[in-house]
């Protein structure tokens, strides 16, 4: 957050957003959500179960490849898909919905393109590009094992948020507190 920025002052602006004291007397802005790698995973599983149900027997994770080539094939989808099988900490009411749904978007590759670009919509209705622009956000490292083993998601990302975007592969908020303990030293 910008040099002179309080919680007081914003808080209340955006519910989903949480600070944090950083360095310098500064503010460290979070927007953390219940609802990212875990809800294509929870869908992985999901179509790995029906599919044991109808004796049709597919590993999660060949799934989950299968999953990611036919969404690449499929680079838009007009079927819209709100993630949020938990809720959020702000909204712990907001569940999932699946919208504009037709003849034409039901493929496996409209549904997962559909359920990543939600994903990351959903993060960004948390904090806006828009916002981290006016704060002087320049890049985003994004990090987890979602990103790194989806391609689909790294490109919803960068659809979206119009900055440099860096995949930490195998990086944690740990290696994130290490990198800033470096640049003291």
């Amino acid at each position: 957050m910008p040099a002179d920025f309080t919680p007081s002052d914003s808080a209340q602006l955006e519910p989903s957003i949480s600070y944090f004291p950083y360095f310098n007397a500064s503010y460290l802005a979070v927007a953390a959500t219940l609802n990212g790698g875990n809800v294509l995973a929870t869908f992985v599983e999901t179509l790995t179960s029906w599919m044991g149900e109808l004796g049709a027997e597919l590993g999660g994770s060949c799934l989950y490849e299968k999953l990611i080539r036919c969404a690449l094939i499929q680079e838009t989808s007009d079927l819209m898909v709100s993630p949020t099988l938990l809720g959020e900490r702000h909204n712990p009411l907001c569940l999932g919905q699946v919208t504009n749904i037709s003849t034409s978007n039901l493929s496996l590759g409209h549904v997962f393109r559909a359920l990543c670009r939600g994903v990351v919509n959903n993060i960004s209705s948390m904090m806006p590009a828009e916002l981290l622009l006016q704060v002087g956000v320049c890049r985003i490292v994004g990090s987890g094992s979602a990103l790194a083993r989806n391609e689909v998601l790294r490109q919803e990302v960068e659809r979206v948020f119009p900055l440099q975007v860096v995949y930490g592969h195998n990086a944690d908020s740990a290696v994130g507190a290490a990198m800033v303990l470096c640049d003291r030293l």
